[in-house]
């Protein structure tokens, strides 16, 4: 359950952070002023829908953070923080773990191809690929699995 003064309290955060009044925060996000003066004044709690309305504009907001505290505000902040602390031994230069390998969300195996990609010949005794992941900069994912026993 999330603690309503906590929750009030980052909300504020991100107020001050956005320079934004909870009249114009109301607006942006799209929900009723009053039910934005309701939510800060404590007499109500936040809806699943007002919190998910908030990350939708506010890509800096991590949905952890707002509902526990636990996590970084804004999110950029831990990610250029985490990319800075990681560098190549033999440069001593930070490495770019968030850039995409292509621009594209598609998949890098055809998947017309992945049957023969995975599966060995049937004389062969070979071990074989359970599953690939892809992790996108988005934070989504996509998970292919070997179906092929």
């Amino acid at each position: 359950m999330v603690n309503t003064d906590d929750f009030i309290k980052r909300l504020e955060i991100i107020l001050e952070y956005y320079s934004l009044n909870a009249s114009s925060f109301a607006d942006k996000i799209g929900v009723q002023r009053s039910s934005m003066s309701h939510l800060l004044s404590g007499r109500n709690k936040p809806s699943l829908d007002f919190i998910l309305k908030i990350i939708d504009f506010f890509p800096d907001v991590d949905l952890y953070w707002i509902l526990n505290g636990k996590g970084t505000f804004p999110k950029s902040v831990a990610i250029e923080n985490l990319s800075n602390d990681i560098t190549d031994s033999n440069t001593s230069t930070p490495i770019d773990l968030f850039t995409p390998i292509s621009n594209s969300h598609e998949p890098i195996v055809d998947q017309s191809k992945f049957k023969q990609m995975i599966r060995p010949d049937e004389n062969e005794n070979k071990d074989e690929i359970e599953k690939i992941v892809f992790f996108y900069k988005n934070g989504t994912f996509k998970i292919f699995s070997s179906q092929f026993s």
